[in-house]
């Protein structure tokens, strides 16, 4: 039996054999595939190759990119502090949040939802502060630009309680049940959330950004449902639309049809992971797009769409051609699985490790600075 496809905030589940239908998502939510118009579009304005989790289409649709990509805009992103360390899967979005920012300039803005972890989880409101502070050194790791401002709602979303208000006053409570799927059983903190990741949407939201008129939020798809309802209430809050760009979910090493799970240690690949257990996860938990023998195996190939190593490999390795090689020589039966895994297990160890050595550079007196209003 096909198991029904939800994607919310809070619950992805979807098939495990065929995993999560963005032909799907796409049509229900209302997005805009990125296509190759809007691709030269992006390189023509940035003067830059287009990032490839855009060529392989890993980041594959918009709302009304297009239309401000020419404007003076800035970004806004987010981050849940739901454990210690991040994983891959955390990863990957502020790599790309990192290319938007240089590749237009422009000044960016994080929301750490340390409210949101409090009011969806059973995590105490000390383990969330201690979360917080360590993943906000791990986003300053990837070197986003000194125009980045990143904040706690613990201790900063209520400079914005005036934007904050004026969009709950416009979300009656069935609409929010039905745009976020609340129920009698949600507690009313749940409720009044979905207004405090709305409202950094606007630039009137912060003093320093007094200059920009557009916004663009680059997100996982299952966000979406946030930035549907402020592009719906921007109008009547005098602010233009937000524009948003989704990127596909990074899936679990135990195949594409399972989410990455912080209790489940070997579903996941974490930047705190050393060589050693970056080896042992993938020889022993990466699913296999292989055949069940040898024999078969060099006569039909392997299968990179469900190949959980050919599929990382697709995020993190910045050859195209290398890439297409692998693709192709995996495909044609000619690679083997222990072959391909040994190539994943090479760039992600190169990958976590370059990434370590600059998370040990990132020292309280950068988390100040960055956490400071200042003028962009």
């Amino acid at each position: 039996m096909v198991k029904e496809q939800i994607v919310t905030p809070w619950k992805v589940s979807c098939d495990e054999e065929t995993g999560v239908d963005y032909d799907k998502i796409i049509n229900k939510f209302g997005c805009t595939p990125i296509d190759t118009e809007l691709i030269n579009q992006i390189e023509s304005v940035s003067q830059m190759e287009a990032h490839s989790l855009i060529k392989r289409k890993l980041v594959f649709a918009h709302r009304d990119l297009d239309k401000v990509i020419s404007q003076k805009f800035y970004l806004y992103t987010g981050r849940g502090p739901s454990s210690e360390s991040m994983h891959l899967g955390h990863a990957i979005p502020f790599v790309f949040t990192k290319y938007l920012q240089d590749a237009f300039n422009v000044p960016l803005v994080i929301q750490m939802t340390d409210d949101e972890k409090f009011l969806f989880t059973n995590k105490s409101f000390n383990d969330i502060r201690n979360f917080t502070l360590q993943n906000i050194k791990d986003i300053l790791a990837f070197g986003l630009q000194e125009k980045t401002f990143i904040f706690s709602n613990f201790e900063y979303s209520h400079k914005f309680e005036e934007k904050t208000l004026k969009i709950s006053k416009l979300i009656n409570l069935h609409e929010a049940e039905k745009v976020f799927g609340f129920s009698s059983s949600s507690n009313i903190g749940q409720i009044s959330f979905p207004p405090k990741q709305i409202a950094p949407c606007f630039p009137s939201s912060f003093p320093f950004l007094k200059n920009y008129k557009y916004c663009l939020i680059p997100a996982a798809i299952d966000q979406d449902p946030y930035f549907r309802l402020a592009r719906d209430k921007a109008p009547l809050l005098g602010e233009n639309k937000p524009a948003t760009i989704y990127s596909k979910f990074m899936p679990s090493l135990k195949g594409i049809g399972k989410k990455m799970s912080a209790s489940d240690p070997f579903s996941s690949i974490y930047l705190t992971d050393s060589a050693e257990d970056i080896k042992m996860k993938i020889t022993r938990h990466a699913f296999s797009g292989g055949k069940q023998t040898l024999a078969e195996h060099r006569e039909l190939g392997g299968n990179t769409s469900t190949d959980i190593s050919y599929i990382y490999l697709s995020y993190i390795m910045q050859d195209d051609n290398a890439l297409m090689k692998i693709k192709n020589s995996y495909e044609s039966g000619e690679m083997l699985t222990s072959e391909i895994k040994n190539i994943c297990i090479k760039e992600v160890q190169e990958f976590v490790l370059d990434y370590q050595i600059k998370r040990k550079e990132v020292d309280d007196e950068k988390v100040e600075r960055y956490m400071s209003e200042r003028e962009f």
